[in-house]
């Protein structure tokens, strides 16, 4: 939307503007009056307005721009005002600025610094529409998925984890083992009970077991359950995970760790649906559906002869897999701000602007846990409501503040992370840089950094 209103009673000065914008393909739309601007700026998409301060021959107090500008102001917040002002009220005009105003140039212009201003907030006008743009997509995507699917409380901002909540509520009828795969913290727990949640067993029981939190003998009698006597320190009988999981589903968490005979057993168990207790004879037969993950590459463990090849195909019917934070940036605030909410020792307390900064230029190698985790310490820590860099105790390369702002500090790696985090997206990695389009454009050039 390059196109400029000028608001001024000397229809020279639109003529001269029209001219000037012209050779950088900006449109020029000139009024000579206050309400013939307000009636233009409601009919027509307007990226940047250029006001005069003064409308009448018989006053130059400049009374009427600075009720333009406020008028203006009051109806379209967002819009970025340029004053033009003679130097008798440039006093006026620094307030102006501080109110709101972007920028003020005093007659007559410099046409290069005028071109510049004009430049730089059009592309920023842009940038910061686009931005709105992908969020407003976002917010109602995740409104879509709320409508249709349980969403077991998930708190997510990125596209990517939307993805993953879609397969994953798509999937969910289906009758078929499902394989989650993402590293330790990414909220691979989560995505199960989501399955769960929209099955046709979601009333049924929804068990988990940690695989590779068990010693490998017990692991066995934790699936399958045990007959009294069946093993040392076994003086009653144990109700396995398949059992108390029939007519629901059973999540096994860290897969990987399962032992070979564990392995093999489980194989059965989803081929046949029948398996015997530790120490029983008797064949048990239930109806679970089970949902594996695990943060291994299961098919180098395949390679290696440490895992099954044929119970990997039958645990990967459906395979779901979750991005690490650090690939999702746009779901850290919205869980930075969820974690306060939800601990009792946060109350009241909001994160500082530096500190969502530190947050979402951390590399998050812990994932959600090490996100909930920092978000508590820096509940427990923070002496005031406002939660700072320091009290999230974050390593000092993430709590630095300048790394976004857009001065020249930006290098390379920074940039390129900003590109990647942003799909590409030229306007959605300036506004996190800190960046007008065209700034960012002159970066890529000077660094040598190639966009498709």
């Amino acid at each position: 939307m390059r196109t400029v209103l000028v608001i001024d009673d000397n229809p020279a000065v639109g003529t001269a503007l029209d001219l000037l914008f012209g050779l950088r393909e900006i449109q020029v739309i000139a009024v000579q009056s206050p309400e013939e601007g307000l009636e233009t700026l409601a009919r027509e998409d307007i990226g940047l307005v250029l006001q005069d301060m003064n409308f009448t021959a018989d006053t130059t107090s400049g009374e009427e721009g600075v009720a333009l500008f406020r008028a203006i102001r009051a109806r379209h917040p967002d819009l970025p005002i340029i004053l033009l002002t003679a130097w008798t009220h440039l006093d006026i005009a620094v307030d102006l600025a501080k109110a709101g105003a972007a920028d003020y140039l005093a007659k007559p212009w410099d046409d290069q610094k005028l071109l510049a201003s004009v430049e730089n907030l059009l592309e920023l006008g842009a940038s910061t529409r686009e931005i709105s743009r992908l969020h407003e997509q976002r917010r109602k995507l995740h409104r879509d998925l709320e409508a249709r699917y349980d969403l077991r409380g998930l708190v997510f901002g990125s596209e990517q984890l939307a993805r993953v909540v879609e397969l994953a509520g798509h999937v969910a009828r289906a009758d078929v083992p499902v394989l989650i795969t993402g590293p330790n913290g990414a909220g691979k727990e989560k995505i199960a009970e989501i399955v769960q949640a929209n099955s046709s067993v979601k009333s049924g029981p929804f068990v988990t077991l940690n695989c590779g939190a068990l010693p490998t003998e017990l692991i066995e009698a934790e699936l399958f359950g045990a007959d009294a006597g069946a093993y040392t320190g076994a003086n009653k009988m144990r109700e396995g995970k398949f059992e108390a999981a029939d007519g629901g589903t059973l999540f096994l968490d860290e897969i990987g760790n399962l032992p070979p005979t564990g392995q093999m057993k489980l194989l059965r168990v989803l081929e046949t649906g029948r398996f015997e207790r530790l120490g029983s004879n008797r064949e048990r037969q239930v109806k679970v559906r089970v949902i594996s993950a695990t943060n291994a590459d299961l098919p180098a463990m395949i390679r290696d002869g440490r895992f099954r090849e044929d119970l990997y195909y039958r645990l990967n019917t459906i395979q779901i897999d979750i991005p690490p934070l650090a690939e999702r940036r746009d779901d850290v605030l919205p869980l930075a701000r969820h974690f306060l909410q939800d601990n009792p020792l946060a109350a009241g307390k909001r994160l500082s602007e530096d500190a969502e900064r530190a947050l979402l230029h951390h590399a998050w190698p812990g994932n959600v846990r090490e996100l909930r985790n920092t978000l508590q310490r820096a509940a427990l820590l923070a002496r005031g409501d406002s939660i700072g860099v320091a009290d999230l105790g974050l390593p000092a390369a993430a709590a630095q503040p300048a790394i976004a702002i857009g001065g020249d500090e930006l290098d390379r790696a920074t940039i390129e992370a900003a590109l990647e985090r942003a799909g590409g997206v030229l306007a959605q990695a300036a506004s996190e840089l800190g960046l007008s389009r065209q700034a960012l454009y002159r970066r890529l050039e000077r660094l040598g950094i190639k966009r498709d």
